[in-house]
């Protein structure tokens, strides 16, 4: 569905994908299945998001941000691909920012170009991300720094790296944390 008030010049928008009202999509936008792209959003050329994504209302998407399965991206969520902006010079390459598999970022947070966001990390509301996160980490502040490991499933882990909802169990192979 896209509403009649959205102004969508992209022909990748896979099936089952929402588009509502005030969404302006550029033409090399590429969009998967069965996403919901909320009132106010921006969508750049060089934008690639996967399946099940949800883009929450007021969010811009700019040349390079590549959005994989599942991805949750909250109301507001400020995204940059040039960290040394002018007006009137562009870079010849745009940051590139990835948000992997079950990533989800909080309201009003600012996500600063060229970083990754680990599968199944969170950003919390209003924070300010600076480099890269680990997945299945919980990130929070200004600058946001890393406050606990939480399970696919959002919850944070115990001690033992135990998810405290689901009780999946994790540990750690070569500094990554995995399913057991």
């Amino acid at each position: 569905m896209i509403h009649r008030l959205a102004n969508v010049h992209s022909k990748s928008i896979g099936e089952g994908t929402l588009i509502w009202q005030y969404v302006i999509i550029l033409p090399e936008a590429i969009i998967g299945k069965n996403c919901n792209i909320n009132a106010y959003c921006f969508i750049e050329n060089d934008v690639v998001i996967g399946n099940n994504v949800t883009v929450k209302c007021g969010v811009y998407l700019w040349d390079g941000m590549h959005i994989e399965d599942n991805v949750f991206i909250g109301p507001n969520a400020t995204f940059i691909n040039d960290n040394h902006p002018r007006s009137k010079e562009y870079p010849r390459k745009f940051l590139q920012t990835k948000l992997e598999y079950g990533a989800s970022v909080g309201a009003g947070s600012i996500i600063l170009g060229g970083i990754t966001i680990g599968r199944n990390a969170m950003i919390g509301a209003g924070s300010i991300l600076t480099k890269n996160v680990p997945n299945n980490t919980l990130w929070m502040g200004n600058p946001a720094k890393q406050i606990r490991y939480i399970c696919d499933c959002g919850h944070p882990l115990d001690d033992d790296f135990i998810c405290t909802e689901c009780k999946n169990e994790f540990t750690f192979k070569e500094n990554i944390l995995i399913k057991k």
